[in-house]
């Protein structure tokens, strides 16, 4: 979102967008865990670093869900904002009840949005957060953020936006429904989920 609300696009300039996002990126080619560590062994210093980087997953398949096949299992959403509380969506149940839980947000604030989430049994390799605001059904907003690639870890991990500025005004003000998807290089879809936030002239208001 920014501070004044975007003119609706036409589905051809969304797909035009997102073509050219594709065009400037290029995925690095997929790698396993021993692959890594064994590319420059030579380098003492980069080894060293590589370790330190994969941590745990050197050790062997960190399987940390053994029940749940996913390399990556999206856990929260939170809504970032400073000296406030975050405002918190459980990713890990029935993703249609996020529907019925609306988020408040004074217009105008700057916010940030994390996602957390678990990566297991092996590297995960361009992970991406996409998210797409809508008003009345009608695209207003769209963000693409990189996320990066990530090795396993029995810890969750997180990923946090840079700051975002809330539309402001009266005419900002009211509900937005938000299209989230976390995927990466290779096109999988980790999670899709739904939810919504209304603009308000104040946080009690």
């Amino acid at each position: 979102m920014s501070g004044e609300p975007e003119v609706a696009r036409t589905p051809e300039e969304e797909e035009t967008e997102e073509e050219e996002i594709k065009s400037s990126y290029r995925p690095p080619p997929e790698k396993t865990i021993e692959e890594i560590l064994a590319a420059d062994q030579e380098d003492e210093s980069l080894r060293k670093y590589k370790e330190a980087l994969l941590g745990q997953a050197q050790a062997g398949t960190v399987i940390v869900e053994p029940d749940d096949p996913r390399k990556v299992i999206v856990k929260k959403l939170a809504l970032c904002v400073t000296d406030r509380a975050d405002l918190e969506l459980d990713l890990t149940g029935d993703l249609t009840d996020l529907k019925k839980q609306v988020f408040i947000i004074k217009e105008g604030v700057q916010y940030r949005i994390r996602i957390d989430f678990i990566v297991q049994r092996e590297i995960v390799h361009g992970l991406k957060y996409v998210q797409k605001t809508y008003r009345i059904g009608v695209p207003v907003d769209k963000m693409t953020h990189m996320v990066g690639s990530y090795p396993p870890k029995t810890e969750i991990q997180s990923y946090t936006t840079p700051p975002e500025d809330a539309p402001s005004g009266m005419m900002a003000r009211g509900a937005y429904t938000v299209n989230s998807l976390f995927t990466d290089d290779d096109k999988n879809i980790h999670l899709q989920w739904e939810w919504s936030f209304e603009i308000k002239k104040d946080w009690k208001d």
